[in-house]
């Protein structure tokens, strides 16, 4: 057949969606808005590596830091940076303090002009925050006045929270503890090469791609068959003025074409505004601007070639079993039995393609990337083959029951096949979900673990900033609202030789008695007193450098290059030996313990001090008037939140993205359910007017469509369910993991899937109202 005979019959098809009146348009209109909520979809998917890649390059190109071993020295072209990030209760903020050595100073990407000493420029957001209510906390704390706003080149997101504050004499504290640098520029390309992924986190990457775009194929395939069954009467029409069958099927694929086309014009259009709207949000932490989501010109034209051809060939697939005469289309009649065997090949090839790479998971191992796609995508692929056989087995040995039962089990006998598309993508989704919940909880061990920081006695951790007495540092943070307990550790370390070669050492910690009993069993203590503690983790020197009358030798940080820095201290007579037992970071410490009094003149300078605070958790914002007391004493000061679980960054990153998308596709999922259902109504109009006529009951009616989506979803949610846990076991055991259920994420997925399809019905149910008339009788 000739390729010019197709295009005509695809071309009269298209006409033929638009000239059919007011039937015509609302038909192609709803598989324009199913296909086109499918397609934004894909395309917003299809602009994810061009966004991730715009934020990595906006970080690279303000970076401030070089880790180079090349000192900069001090000219005209310099700039002295330092650190400054805050956290404002569960918000990351990005801060840094500049001061330009010269009229050359490099400028941050953002920024037109530097901010005088006490003065910032901020982004957009944090100036927003700033300005409400809820940011008065973090106005104490950043308390420099705003001449400006940094544009969208110096921030990574259009909701990221950042600022660029001015300050003096920044050298000297840089020299110090604080963390900056001096650069000639911004951008630095000395950054290194990232480290490797292992194969089992590229695995979960490959997964969620899949798991997330497979329901989106599928509800695009089942948008273009939106009103088959008055397409099929129409067809009987087309017979009837000479139509061969042939030609019937190639019109009703031109019909689909035109939806499908008209699809990609909405679907366009959703994302355009959708991409407007990113501006303003924030999911997950995550947020982008307008410019980041461009899609890739190659893979937008992918979509644009394969939605209208897949509508195509759904369309020709759909109607190979239809026979289509002038008087009618035998469909309304008993369809032949679905055949099992080559649904079944589906879900067996798929497995067939991932067992070879059983066990690869390891360091060394790796996986092939088309096998675990193709085999994914089969087996996910295999749910929405099997479901039309089970929901078609089931529903036809449905016994008797009430009206409503009884009217929703004929209505599944007679077009099973409906009813299985419908709940074909919430099966798909809830399956990759389950897979993918196994799979995460399976590997978690590996990329989160418990940290070793005590929880139960500190929730947070200051370093006292230089020059800053810690008796002083931790009166204040006594007298900090939400501030329950302070325990302040002074550490050093001696030497049991002078000079810088020796390699014997001890640790000391200096503390007040109730601090240095978070440390040892001390029998009994008074200021005066010394310790010698036994026990402690990789602790090999104290027992042989804390004996009374051995001298050992500190070097203070404090002390000039000229003359002798080591300073000389004896251990004395009176030295009590303790038992270790672990501190609020969960380390046994070993070394030598003093008492204020105890610890001499000279030996004070070289200590670092921390504090570790307990919180008052009945007390709202508690970890912010602690931040703000720190950024009292050092502007810089970055107090650590202790956290009971630490957790691989790339492991976070890829948890966090499956959250977002599956986000964007339960949503996706939800407009398709309810697009369909209202759909179906709209062409049993005719019918739920006459069953009014005659007497039904409106409340039977809304049970029986109730029962319709209920039961279709429950055989769908069962077999995805089995379906999932089978690809998980198998994706555990790729990763060398042993198989393990995760009930509570099995469960959970399955109720979010049920839970949206009862949302959806709930909402259908005042248009089933409207159609429930007798005027829905009329006709012309």
């Amino acid at each position: 057949m000739s390729a010019r005979q197709w295009g005509r019959d695809l071309a009269m098809g298209t006409r033929y969606a638009f000239a059919g009146g007011r039937e015509g348009w609302t038909r192609a209109l709803l598989t324009a808005v199913g296909v086109g909520l499918g397609v934004a979809l894909l395309l917003l998917t299809t602009a994810i590596p061009n966004a991730l890649a715009e934020r990595d390059r906006r970080e690279e190109a303000r970076s401030d830091h070089t880790f180079s071993q090349q000192k900069i020295p001090k000219a005209d072209n310099t700039l002295v940076v330092l650190d400054a990030d805050t956290t404002f209760r569960d918000l990351d903020v990005r801060g840094r303090l500049m001061e330009p050595e010269g009229p050359k100073a490099p400028l941050p990407p953002g920024v037109s002009e530097f901010p005088a000493a006490g003065e910032m420029i901020v982004s957009p957001a944090l100036k927003e925050l700033l300005a409400s209510g809820e940011g008065k906390l973090l106005r104490e704390r950043l308390d420099y006045r705003i001449t400006g706003t940094i544009g969208e080149q110096g921030l990574v997101g259009s909701q990221e929270l950042a600022y660029f504050a001015g300050g003096k004499g920044l050298w000297d504290r840089l020299e110090g503890t604080a963390s900056g640098a001096r650069i000639d520029s911004f951008g630095n390309d000395d950054l290194g090469s990232s480290d490797p992924w292992d194969p089992v986190l590229l695995l979960l990457v490959l997964v969620v791609f899949v798991v997330l775009l497979m329901p989106v194929a599928v509800f695009i395939a089942a948008a273009v068959r939106f009103g088959g069954e008055r397409r099929d009467r129409r067809l009987a029409a087309l017979r009837l003025v000479g139509s061969d069958s042939r030609m019937t099927r190639r019109i009703a694929a031109g019909e689909a074409l035109a939806g499908s086309l008209l699809g990609l014009v909405l679907g366009t259009g959703f994302f355009l505004l959708g991409r407007q709207l990113a501006a303003t949000l924030e999911v997950f932490r995550i947020s982008v601007f307008p410019s980041y989501l461009n899609p890739s010109p190659l893979l937008a034209a992918l979509v644009a070639v394969a939605v209208p051809t897949a509508a195509v060939l759904v369309t020709l697939f759909a109607l190979r079993g239809v026979v289509i005469e002038p008087l009618g289309v035998v469909r309304t009649a008993k369809p032949a039995r679905r055949r099992l065997w080559w649904r079944l090949l589906l879900p067996v090839g798929g497995l067939a393609m991932l067992l070879p790479m059983i066990g690869q998971g390891n360091d060394d191992g790796n996986f092939n990337q088309y096998l675990v796609v193709g085999g994914v995508v089969l087996l996910l692929v295999g749910v929405t083959a099997l479901l039309p056989w089970i929901v078609e087995t089931v529903v036809a040995r449905l016994g008797s029951g009430g009206v409503a039962w009884q009217l929703a089990v004929r209505r599944l006998q007679l077009s099973s096949g409906t009813a299985a598309r419908m709940v074909n993508g919430i099966a798909v989704a809830v399956a990759g979900a389950i897979a993918l919940q196994m799979l995460f909880a399976g590997v978690e061990g590996s990329y989160t673990k418990a940290s070793r920081y005590d929880v139960y006695r500190a929730q947070m951790e200051v370093n006292v900033p230089e020059g800053t007495e810690p008796a002083t540092a931790a009166g204040e943070f006594r007298d900090t609202k939400g501030v329950r307990k302070v325990t302040a550790l002074n550490e050093g370390y001696l030497a049991g030789q002078r000079g810088d070669d020796g390699d014997a050492y001890v640790q000391i910690t200096v503390a007040d008695c109730a601090s240095l009993r978070e440390v040892a069993t001390l029998p009994s203590c008074r200021d005066g007193d010394v310790f010698a503690v036994a026990g402690g983790e990789y602790d090999t020197d104290t027992a042989k450098l804390a004996k009374p009358g051995r001298t050992l030798w500190a070097d203070p940080v404090d002390t000039t290059e000229s003359g002798d820095r080591w300073t000389s201290w004896t251990v004395p007579q009176g030295i009590k030996p303790v038992q270790s037992r672990e501190d609020p970071t969960g380390t046994k410490r070993g070394g030598i313990l003093f008492t204020p009094r105890a610890l001499p003149e000279n030996l004070g300078s070289f200590a670092s001090a921390q504090l570790y605070l307990s919180l008052d958790s009945s007390v709202p914002d508690a970890q912010e008037y602690v931040r703000n007391t720190a950024a009292r004493l050092d502007p810089v000061s970055q107090p650590m939140t202790w956290q009971s679980i630490e957790s691989n960054e790339r492991y976070a990153t890829i948890r966090t993205g499956l959250s977002v998308g599956a986000a964007c596709v339960l949503a996706l999922i939800g407009a398709s359910l309810l697009v369909s259902q209202l759909e179906q109504l709209r062409e049993r109009r005719k019918l739920l007017s006459s069953l009014v006529a005659f007497g039904t009951r409106r409340r039977t009616l809304s049970l029986s469509v109730l029962w319709q989506t209920a039961i279709p979803i429950g055989l769908g949610l069962l077999l995805a369910t089995t379906v999932g846990m089978a690809l998980g076991a198998v994706l555990l055991r790729m990763t060398d993991t042993s198989v393990r259920v995760d009930w509570p994420s099995v469960l959970s997925m399955t109720g979010i899937g049920a839970g949206v399809v009862l949302v959806v019905t709930m909402l259908s149910l005042p248009p089933l109202w409207k159609l429930m008339r007798p005027d829905g009788l009329r006709t012309e």
